[in-house]
């Protein structure tokens, strides 16, 4: 840290008379708020780095790596502008203290409750209001409903007050599999300058317990190359982005996605800068509807879902197991210091997640790849994310509050109020029907059909893979709960035609495997 104070304090301004900002490390910007809108010289800004948070669960290197680069950067930026930046490494409770903060409301939930005591301005980079989100009454909420509401009150892709295309989502006409064209743009990579390695020495001194790989590289730092990569993606990605946005590859784990969402959720890169310039864009309808619905609808609604649930914690107690997403129980080492979250577990799963969730290969060559993606890289899009991690988890019954904690530690984009909605709703059906309308499950056919993992791996799906009876004896299990679903009630016809004890025999079996860290053998 040493050469990072150095240059702060060459570029740093003289702190007296300033109006002071205590800025989140999930606040980035200069685009909204007091820093947008009155004279850098007026102004000063406290930033915080708490070693007792960054350890408090198994983070990922890389995700620790993006926030405290990218803060670092952040404050040499704004002390370059003529703001007066207050740099502290300790407690947010002991540092806040010791002057008049302007705080806008945090995003987590968490830190909202390490703050508690302060007045909170509202945070501006968000970009609907809690107004639209009360508009859809009580739950079970839909976001569907809500993404209509915000098209219709800001009038984005809508024409005459009508949706531009003649419908709000053109969802159906995302569902193309990948084969090998168009090819699958390489992202880019930036060198490893000083601050980078700078950190990297941190998390090898400070964090060596945590897991995962660091790649310096792949993470765009500066302003010039935050932009640079925002055009490299308006370029390669965006235009194929719709068709091919629930395809899957081995070799090519990004395909079209943009992998923004680190770069966003941090406020680095703006929402609402990336919304204008994706409407200015020339895409295809379908990629278009489909970047700005997953912009301001699912992205939006989730933060609306958690804050108005407190976390779900007014709907479901806490957890009783550590919020170490399955650590201590793979590893054996307790990790200790996390608060738990809330534990809904309308499907009673109890499952331990196993060995193969942090890199014990499994046997099975789709969650083998995405695991191994993860702790390479931090990341992995949205469909591997619910249809490979999350539906073999809810399959197997492993605990959902376990696997949104294994999803916060591993996800370089993962805060509270992203990662929980996502996993305890979306992807393991924990919530019930609150938000989504069923469980988002599958055989190995739609693995097959969306992804090339099958053509790698020791199980067929037509013959001997695990997955498809695995989703029968899920269905069979839950089928007094799922039969009122009209959604899945007609697959729930064709359980009677299966032998039902066969599919029981082989989640025995595969969870027993699993949970030894052992790999399935055809």
């Amino acid at each position: 840290m040493r050469k990072f104070l150095s240059e702060l304090k060459a570029r740093n301004s003289n702190p007296e008379g300033r109006r002071w900002i205590y800025l989140p490390y999930d606040q980035l910007s200069d685009a909204f708020g007091l820093l947008a809108r009155e004279s850098p010289e007026r102004l000063g800004i406290l930033l915080v780095e708490n070693p007792q948070k960054a350890a408090r669960r198994p983070y990922h290197r890389q995700k620790l790596a993006w926030i405290l680069c990218h803060q670092r950067q952040f404050a040499l930026e704004q002390a370059e502008r003529g703001v007066a930046v207050d740099y502290r490494v300790g407690d947010y409770a002991r540092l806040l203290p010791e002057r008049e903060y302007v705080v806008a409301r945090p995003a987590e939930w968490e830190l909202r409750q390490e703050l508690k005591g302060i007045d909170f301005v509202p945070h501006e980079g968000w970009l609907t209001t809690r107004e639209q989100f009360l508009s859809l009454g009580n739950p079970p909420w839909r976001m569907d409903a809500f993404y209509r509401k915000v098209r219709q009150d800001t009038g984005i892709l809508m024409v005459d007050g009508k949706p531009l295309g003649g419908k709000y989502s053109h969802d159906g006409e995302n569902r193309k599999a990948w084969k090998g064209k168009p090819p699958a743009p390489r992202p880019p990579h930036y060198a490893s300058g000083w601050l980078k390695l700078e950190v990297a020495e941190l998390l090898g001194s400070h964090f060596q317990r945590h897991p995962g790989q660091l790649d310096l590289e792949s993470i765009p730092l500066t302003l010039e190359e935050i932009e640079h990569y925002w055009q490299w993606v308006q370029k390669q990605c965006l235009p194929y982005f719709g068709p091919y946005e629930d395809a899957m590859s081995k070799d090519f784990p990004r395909l079209f996605h943009s992998g923004l969402s680190p770069l966003i959720n941090l406020h680095r890169l703006p929402p609402r800068r990336v919304l204008g310039d994706v409407l200015k864009l020339e895409l295809p309808l379908s990629c278009q509807e489909g970047f700005v619905r997953q912009l301001i609808g699912w992205r939006e609604f989730v933060r609306h879902v958690h804050e108005s649930t407190d976390g779900f914690r007014s709907l479901w107690p806490p957890s009783e197991q550590p919020s170490d997403g399955g650590w201590s129980t793979w590893s054996g080492q307790d990790w200790g210091g996390a608060p738990a979250g809330a534990n809904p577990n309308v499907l009673k799963a109890e499952e331990d997640l196993p060995p193969a969730f942090w890199g014990q290969p499994s046997g099975l060559e789709c969650l083998d790849t995405v695991v191994a993606d993860v702790w390479r890289e931090g990341w992995s899009h949205h469909i591997t994310r619910l249809m490979i991690l999350g539906n073999l988890a809810t399959l197997l019954g492993y605990s959902p509050r376990q696997l949104a904690d294994w999803f916060w530690v591993a996800y370089i984009d993962a805060f509270d109020w992203v990662v929980e909605p996502n996993v305890l709703a979306m992807a393991t059906y924990a919530t019930g029907e609150l938000m989504t309308t069923k469980p988002y499950v599958s055989g190995a056919a739609y693995i097959q059909r969306m992804s090339d993992y099958c053509k790698t791996c020791r199980f067929k799906p037509a013959l001997d893979c695990p997955i498809t009876p695995l989703y029968w004896a899920f269905l069979a299990r839950h089928r007094q709960l799922l039969e009122k679903n009209p959604r899945v009630a007609m697959i729930l016809k064709n359980l009677d035609k299966r032998d039902q004890a066969a599919d029981a025999q082989v989640l025995t079996n595969v969870r027993a495997v699993l949970k030894n860290g052992d790999q399935l053998r055809t």
